[in-house]
């Protein structure tokens, strides 16, 4: 199914959106990855769910990304003898591990892992940061604290503590089985929460097994601070910027945003934009100005895709908000400044051939009059490599094995077109002009480029560019094989 932007939208599914009328008109309206909430629903709704996407993506011939985002360890207080307490600014509270009731004084925080790794002065968040609780006396089993920013603390709030890195993995037992399960289940993305270093992302790795991509979610501090090593060990990156505006000044999230999208580009892997995108549109048909203004700024920093979490799940017009991202995406990519920005902000290192063969598809498609860049690819690592490049015109991934297609669904520009399994380069680029053809995007007198590896289906062996017309006469006469 082509697509007249680049940037990809992913949307989360949910009451709002788990029909398969409903999942197959979303993807029609745009939607390229769907996500899969873990921390909400079932294993058997997850289950039907990616059966009715598996369904629409075999009645469309599209080929789709499903993406389960894993819950992470949830951190909370415990309950109230009254359900709630009203803190003012300037009291002390205490929190510790007596599973009493709390009160006006003290609450449980079943969490022994964060009173070890306390110290004073640390800060921890109540409510989504409504809260703000600064320690001045703290062991192993309590920690006495100061409000700093009062307001009502209620059963069950949730709790960040931003100022340290807490010893706790990224995986909780319910993670565990949830990973099991998508894994087996066929996903092909799996969103990792509560990344704190590096060998959070290996554990989840060697669990999964190759049987999904691993994405980080960046929403600590400290997944900021060590960004480039868990960079170095992910498959994509998703900025969540919910839990990070928590636990980093607000002010700060935009600058970090910007920096994350380049370090993803430089890096050729790909990076979503999430939390609170078009926030309005759970409840109205249109969003605000200032929505709008943060999705396209997104787009124009090169992000690979933007997302939309509530508005399409439980929101009252999930197609709306999807049509929505999808016009913003359509109107930002068409402005010369898009090209000026995403051109200037390019930083490739260079260190192989495959890096040589792309960056030249790149310059001879944008000197000339070439419509599109088709890479035949394995295991989707040129096509990545092409996409790092941002190049003017579309890219065709051309593969035969439908996890690399549905994987690549999440890439910059990319357009995913199964084909068989090919064993001379003629048919290589036969394949890629009629495909050209058939998406619309060039015409018998037009050219294309063509990149591939010889010889086929071995990762990693990019070495072959053509520019190719894509009249089949033609091909068939010039082509010296």
């Amino acid at each position: 199914m082509r697509r007249f932007r680049k940037v990809k939208i992913v949307a989360t599914l949910g009451p709002a959106s788990n029909t398969y009328e409903m999942i197959r008109t979303l993807h029609e309206a745009g939607a390229d990855v769907f996500r899969l909430n873990m921390s909400h629903g079932t294993h058997e709704d997850i289950s039907k769910m990616h059966r009715l996407i598996r369904q629409v993506e075999k009645d469309l011939d599209s080929p789709i990304a499903i993406l389960a985002d894993l819950q992470g360890p949830k951190l909370r207080v415990g309950e109230f003898a009254g359900g709630a307490e009203e803190l003012e600014w300037g009291e002390t509270f205490r929190l510790d591990l007596d599973p009493e009731p709390g009160s006006k004084q003290r609450v449980c925080l079943p969490h022994p892992e964060i009173f070890e790794a306390l110290g004073v002065g640390a800060h921890l968040l109540v409510n989504d940061g409504k809260i703000r609780l600064r320690v001045e006396e703290c062991g192993k089993d309590f920690a006495n604290c100061v409000v700093e920013a009062g307001g009502t603390i209620s059963n069950r709030k949730g709790v960040n503590v931003p100022d340290v890195v807490l010893p706790l993995a990224a995986l909780s037992e319910k993670d565990r089985k949830d990973l099991e399960f998508a894994a087996a289940l066929g996903i092909d993305w799996l969103a990792l929460s509560f990344v704190q270093r590096p060998e959070d992302v290996a554990e989840a790795r060697k669990l999964a097994d190759g049987r999904a991509a691993i994405l980080s979610k960046i929403e600590k501090p400290s997944a900021v601070k060590s960004f480039a090593e868990i960079l170095a060990v992910s498959d994509g990156v998703m900025v969540a910027r919910g839990d990070l505006g928590v636990e980093l000044p607000v002010h700060s999230v935009p600058p970090i945003q910007k920096r994350l999208i380049r370090m993803c580009r430089k890096a050729g892997k790909p990076v979503i934009v999430a939390t609170q995108m078009l926030e309005s549109m759970i409840e109205s048909p249109m969003p605000t100005r200032a929505e709008v203004s943060d999705v396209a700024t997104a787009i124009y920093e090169g992000a690979d895709a933007v997302m939309l979490s509530a508005e399409s799940a439980a929101g009252q017009y999930p197609v709306e908000a999807v049509t929505t991202m999808n016009n913003t995406a359509i109107a930002v990519e068409k402005d010369p400044t898009y090209t000026e920005v995403i051109e200037a902000s390019r930083n490739v290192d260079k260190k192989s051939i495959a890096d040589g063969i792309v960056a030249a598809a790149r310059e001879i498609a944008e000197s000339g009059d070439i419509k599109v860049i088709c890479c035949f690819t394995s295991s989707g690592t040129t096509v990545a490599k092409v996409a790092r490049e941002r190049p003017r015109v579309p890219i065709i991934a051309m593969t035969s094995l439908r996890g690399t297609a549905r994987r690549l669904s999440l890439t910059w520009g990319v357009n995913c077109v199964m084909t068989g399994e090919l064993e001379r380069f003629k048919q290589a680029v036969v394949n890629a002009a009629r495909a050209a053809r058939a998406q619309g995007y060039a015409g018998t007198d037009d050219s294309i480029v063509v990149t591939a590896g010889v010889p086929f289906n071995m990762p990693g062996t990019t070495n072959i560019l053509r520019v190719a017309p894509c009249n089949e006469r033609l091909i068939y006469t010039t082509d010296p094989e």
